[in-house]
C-alpha cells in the first residue's frame, strides 16, 4: 500500500513539473511561427532585391538612372512562369512599393498573367521589372486589378545607365517594362498581360488581409522581412537621384 501511494505521488509530481513547461513551450512555438512571414512570399521579397540588385549592379546594362529616379512604383517579378512562353501559360508571382512621403512602402503582392509578351523565349524562367511612372499608373496599380495595354499603357522601357535624351520614355507610357533571361536584360512588351493582388501571399505575409491602397500608400508598418526588397529600392532610387 505504502508503494503505490509513492508510486502515485511520483506520478503526479511528474505530470504537475514537466507536463506544464512541455505544454508552455509548445504554445509559445506554436505563436512565434504564427507571428513568422510564410516562406514562401518572404523568400518571393528576398528574391525581388536579389533581382534588382543585379540588374543595377550591372556595369553598362540596367534600368537608367533617370528613369528609376522617376518612378512612382516598382514592381518585381521573380522568375516569370512561363512552360508555354509562346502559346500561353504565362504566369508570375512578384512584390510592388511604392514611394511615401516616409520612404518606400511595405510590399504588395501580386500575380501576373497572360498577354502578348514581345520576347518569347520557349521554356525560359524570364525576371521581369515594372516602373509604374506616373499618377495615372500609380492609380491603375492601386485598383489592385488592371491590364496593360488596356487600363494602363505600357511600353519597353530603355536601358543603359542613363536615357538617351532623344527617348520620349517620359510620354510613352504609365508603365515600362523590362526582362531579364540567361544573363540578357532588355526592354519588354507586355500588353494584354493582367495584374491581381495576390491575395494568398498577402495573407501569408501579413498574417491577415491588407488592400494594395493600404501598404502601397504607405498606411502600414512594413515587416522586418520587407526589409531586404525596401532598402536595395532605397539605395538604387538614392543613387539616381544624385
Amino acid at each position: 500500500m505504502m508503494r503505490k501511494s509513492l508510486v502515485l505521488l511520483l506520478l503526479v509530481c511528474f505530470l504537475t513539473c514537466f507536463q506544464t513547461p512541455i505544454l508552455s513551450a509548445s504554445a509559445a512555438d506554436d505563436e512565434t511561427k504564427a507571428q513568422e512571414p510564410n516562406t514562401k512570399a518572404s523568400g518571393r521579397v528576398e528574391a525581388a532585391a536579389n533581382v534588382l540588385d543585379e540588374i543595377q549592379g550591372a556595369p553598362d546594362k540596367g534600368i537608367p538612372q533617370e528613369v528609376l529616379g522617376s518612378a512612382e512604383c516598382v514592381a518585381v517579378v521573380p522568375s516569370l512562369l512561363n512552360g508555354g512562353f509562346v502559346v500561353g501559360g504565362r504566369y508570375g508571382k512578384g512584390v510592388a512599393s511604392c514611394r511615401t512621403p516616409k520612404g518606400w512602402s511595405a510590399p504588395a503582392f501580386f500575380t501576373i498573367g497572360g498577354g502578348s509578351f514581345g520576347l518569347q523565349i520557349g521554356g525560359q524562367a524570364t525576371d521581369v521589372v515594372m516602373l509604374i511612372m506616373n499618377k495615372n499608373g500609380m492609380d491603375n496599380l492601386l485598383s489592385s486589378q488592371f491590364k496593360l495595354g488596356a487600363d494602363a499603357s505600357a511600353a519597353a522601357g530603355p536601358v543603359g545607365r542613363h536615357a538617351a535624351a532623344d527617348t520620349d520614355w517620359k510620354m510613352r507610357a504609365e508603365v515600362l517594362t523590362y526582362s531579364r533571361s540567361r544573363g540578357l536584360f532588355a526592354g519588354l512588351e507586355l500588353n494584354g498581360a493582367v495584374i491581381k493582388q495576390d491575395k494568398d501571399s498577402t495573407r501569408d505575409f501579413y498574417g491577415r488581409m491588407v488592400p494594395f491602397k493600404t501598404s502601397l500608400q504607405g498606411d502600414i508598418e512594413a515587416p522586418k522581412a520587407a526589409y531586404s526588397f525596401l532598402s536595395t529600392l532605397a539605395k538604387w532610387a538614392q543613387q539616381a537621384a544624385k
